[in-house]
């Protein structure tokens, strides 16, 4: 297989599932829906983070002497959630688009998508680079169940938080702020902990990443129904 053909399903496979999920989410803020220039924008500068967050997950790997523990797992949480928020905070946090509760939600789940979507692209590239296919498919239709999900509920806490302080005092909008991100990390670390110990059946951590989205769904009616 060329190299184009590699990197063109590479893409195919990474991006649409994460665009896929990008228009459900997108359709709960009907009413003042974000401009599709900004979406975009956080979309793909997420997607490039990957290649930032990387070099810093080796050197971290490296720096606990090539094993992967739980200070491990816990460091690469939190540079992966940090670094999704910080793309959307200088892309669209502070923007003037950001003029509603929901819109935090809206536009640190488009961060988590777009940092999935390469996330899942390189995964997929690797092993249909080394002429596993079917593995490729295989893979990719999990991470669109799992992985995906999970960058959406960890990265939506933030979000979530954001919109709950909307009206608050500046304060106050840093405490909600700094307590999304701890559970953002908090979560990301259990996921990819579970991810270890249950390698061989999936569907128990899967079916708790299911439980998160419905959670998230509920809240999302909640921080539609803040009011100043």
């Amino acid at each position: 297989m060329s190299s184009f053909s590699t990197i063109s399903l590479s893409l195919l496979g990474g991006v649409l599932p994460a665009l896929v999920w990008l228009w459900f989410w997108l359709k709960e803020d009907k009413l003042h829906p974000e401009p599709k220039m900004r979406i975009l924008t956080v979309f793909l500068v997420s997607m490039l983070s990957v290649f930032i967050v990387l070099p810093i997950e080796k050197f971290i790997f490296s720096a606990t002497f090539s094993s992967i523990s739980i200070i491990t797992i816990l460091l690469w949480a939190s540079v992966e959630e940090i670094t999704k928020y910080v793309g959307a905070y200088f892309t669209a946090l502070r923007k003037k688009e950001m003029d509603e509760p929901i819109d935090g939600i809206i536009y640190m789940i488009t961060a988590a998508l777009g940092f999935s979507a390469m996330e899942n692209t390189l995964f997929i590239f690797n092993l249909i680079s080394t002429g596993l296919l079917s593995q490729s498919i295989i893979t990719g239709n999990s991470r669109f169940l799992g992985a995906t999900l999970l960058h959406v509920a960890s990265s939506a806490a933030i979000g979530v938080m954001i919109g709950l302080a909307y009206y608050k005092k500046p304060w106050l909008k840093k405490v909600f702020l700094f307590t999304g991100i701890a559970i953002s990390i908090l979560l990301h670390t259990i996921f990819n902990l579970l991810i270890m110990k249950f390698e061989d059946n999936l569907f128990f951590v899967f079916a708790g990443v299911w439980v998160l989205i419905i959670l998230l769904i509920v809240l999302i009616e909640k921080v539609k129904k803040v009011k100043y």
